[in-house]
């Protein structure tokens, strides 16, 4: 997570812990059952509510920088072309094992 995200996430934080500060000192608020009529609007035939509900979600993504992206997938490469040789090296040595002790 770089800077800009952890502080952007201490500033939620404070700005939860006051709201809930705020809530205990005042009584709480008592509200009518919302409408049906309320309950389904927010969405249209062109836009449903849940395809807007996705677009606000990826809108708080912290999403990574070039560098860690590029970063991130040198090391998936990596690990991936040692896991490889490692597999086939087993492999190799498996069907040797196999060719001339087991199968003589």
């Amino acid at each position: 997570m770089g800077r800009e995200a952890r502080r952007a996430q201490a500033r939620q934080e404070r700005r939860m812990k006051q709201q809930k500060a705020q809530a205990r000192t005042r009584p709480p608020a008592v509200s009518a059952p919302a409408a049906p009529d309320q309950a389904r609007r927010g969405g249209s035939l062109l836009k449903p509510r849940w395809a807007m509900d996705i677009i606000s979600e990826l809108r708080k993504v912290t999403w990574p920088s070039r560098q860690e992206v590029l970063h991130l997938t040198i090391v998936v490469i990596v690990v991936s072309l040692a896991i490889g040789m490692v597999l086939g090296a087993a492999d190799l040595g498996f069907g040797w094992f196999i060719e001339h002790v087991v199968l003589p």
